[in-house]
Protein backbone atom coordinates (compact mmCIF):
# COMPACT_ATOMS: atom_id res chain seq x y z
CA UNK A 1 0.00 0.00 0.00
CA UNK A 2 1.30 3.47 -0.88
CA UNK A 3 0.60 6.60 1.14
CA UNK A 4 1.50 10.09 -0.08
CA UNK A 5 1.83 13.07 2.21
CA UNK A 6 4.00 15.41 4.26
CA UNK A 7 5.94 14.43 7.39
CA UNK A 8 4.60 16.62 10.18
CA UNK A 9 6.33 15.00 13.16
CA UNK A 10 9.22 12.66 14.01
CA UNK A 11 8.71 10.72 17.22
CA UNK A 12 11.70 9.87 19.43
CA UNK A 13 14.03 7.08 18.30
CA UNK A 14 13.48 3.92 20.35
CA UNK A 15 16.34 1.44 20.85
CA UNK A 16 16.69 -1.78 22.74
CA UNK A 17 18.46 -5.08 23.13
CA UNK A 18 16.97 -8.48 22.32
CA UNK A 19 18.26 -12.04 22.14
CA UNK A 20 19.15 -11.33 18.48
CA UNK A 21 21.06 -8.15 19.29
CA UNK A 22 20.47 -4.40 19.30
CA UNK A 23 17.48 -2.94 17.51
CA UNK A 24 16.04 0.51 16.78
CA UNK A 25 12.69 1.85 15.66
CA UNK A 26 11.65 5.33 14.49
CA UNK A 27 8.02 6.45 14.18
CA UNK A 28 6.80 9.26 11.95
CA UNK A 29 3.50 11.12 11.54
CA UNK A 30 2.50 11.68 7.91
CA UNK A 31 -0.44 13.90 6.89
CA UNK A 32 -2.15 13.01 3.62
CA UNK A 33 -3.04 15.59 0.97
CA UNK A 34 -6.72 14.73 0.57
CA UNK A 35 -9.72 17.03 0.86
CA UNK A 36 -10.00 15.76 4.43
CA UNK A 37 -6.36 15.11 5.43
CA UNK A 38 -5.60 12.10 7.61
CA UNK A 39 -2.70 11.68 10.00
CA UNK A 40 -0.98 8.29 9.83
CA UNK A 41 1.70 7.00 12.20
CA UNK A 42 4.12 4.61 10.49
CA UNK A 43 7.47 3.22 11.53
CA UNK A 44 10.82 2.09 10.19
CA UNK A 45 12.95 -0.59 11.84
CA UNK A 46 16.69 -1.27 11.98
CA UNK A 47 18.83 -0.14 9.04
CA UNK A 48 15.78 1.37 7.30
CA UNK A 49 15.84 4.26 9.82
CA UNK A 50 19.23 5.44 8.51
CA UNK A 51 18.53 4.41 4.91
CA UNK A 52 15.30 6.45 4.66
CA UNK A 53 16.75 9.48 6.55
CA UNK A 54 13.27 11.03 6.82
CA UNK A 55 13.13 14.70 7.82
CA UNK A 56 10.21 16.79 9.06
CA UNK A 57 8.43 18.72 6.30
CA UNK A 58 9.38 16.32 3.48
CA UNK A 59 6.83 15.26 0.86
CA UNK A 60 7.02 11.47 0.60
CA UNK A 61 5.43 8.45 -1.03
CA UNK A 62 5.67 5.69 1.58
CA UNK A 63 5.09 2.00 0.78
CA UNK A 64 3.90 0.18 3.90
CA UNK A 65 2.87 -3.24 5.11
CA UNK A 66 0.01 -3.53 7.59
CA UNK A 67 0.05 -6.22 10.26
CA UNK A 68 -2.12 -6.75 13.33
CA UNK A 69 -1.42 -8.94 16.32
CA UNK A 70 -3.32 -9.87 19.48
CA UNK A 71 -1.94 -9.48 23.00
CA UNK A 72 -4.02 -10.11 26.14
CA UNK A 73 -7.30 -9.82 24.25
CA UNK A 74 -6.41 -6.53 22.53
CA UNK A 75 -5.37 -6.03 18.91
CA UNK A 76 -2.46 -3.83 17.85
CA UNK A 77 -1.77 -2.74 14.27
CA UNK A 78 1.71 -2.05 12.93
CA UNK A 79 2.22 0.19 9.86
CA UNK A 80 5.77 -0.57 8.75
CA UNK A 81 7.51 1.26 5.89
CA UNK A 82 9.51 -0.88 3.46
CA UNK A 83 10.14 1.78 0.78
CA UNK A 84 10.25 5.59 0.86
CA UNK A 85 10.41 7.89 -2.17
CA UNK A 86 10.73 11.66 -2.19
CA UNK A 87 7.72 13.14 -4.00
CA UNK A 88 8.67 15.46 -6.84
CA UNK A 89 6.34 18.03 -8.32
CA UNK A 90 5.38 17.23 -11.87
CA UNK A 91 6.85 19.61 -14.40
CA UNK A 92 4.28 21.81 -16.14
CA UNK A 93 3.47 20.79 -19.70
CA UNK A 94 4.62 24.14 -21.08
CA UNK A 95 8.20 23.44 -19.94
CA UNK A 96 8.41 20.51 -22.37
CA UNK A 97 8.60 22.79 -25.41
CA UNK A 98 10.12 25.86 -23.75
CA UNK A 99 13.67 24.52 -24.02
CA UNK A 100 15.41 25.27 -27.32
CA UNK A 101 15.88 22.17 -29.45
CA UNK A 102 13.46 20.05 -27.37
CA UNK A 103 11.53 17.56 -29.51
CA UNK A 104 7.86 18.26 -30.07
CA UNK A 105 5.61 15.33 -29.14
CA UNK A 106 3.40 13.94 -31.93
CA UNK A 107 -0.28 14.91 -31.84
CA UNK A 108 -2.57 12.48 -30.05
CA UNK A 109 -5.24 10.92 -32.25
CA UNK A 110 -8.44 9.73 -30.65
CA UNK A 111 -11.01 7.34 -32.06
CA UNK A 112 -13.72 9.21 -33.90
CA UNK A 113 -16.73 7.02 -34.75
CA UNK A 114 -17.81 9.57 -37.38
CA UNK A 115 -14.56 9.07 -39.28
CA UNK A 116 -13.48 5.47 -38.75
CA UNK A 117 -12.80 4.83 -42.43
CA UNK A 118 -15.62 2.29 -42.77
CA UNK A 119 -18.43 4.83 -43.00
CA UNK A 120 -20.43 2.70 -40.56
CA UNK A 121 -23.04 4.14 -38.24
CA UNK A 122 -22.42 1.57 -35.52
CA UNK A 123 -21.36 3.09 -32.17
CA UNK A 124 -19.12 0.14 -31.35
CA UNK A 125 -15.48 0.31 -32.50
CA UNK A 126 -15.43 -3.42 -33.42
Amino acid sequence: MEIKGRIIQLLPLVTGESAKGAWKKQEYILETEAQYPKKICFNAWGDKVDQFNIQQGEELIVSVDLESREFNGRWYTDVRAWKVERAQAAAPAQNYQSQPGAPVPPPVEFFNPQNDGNNSTDDLPF
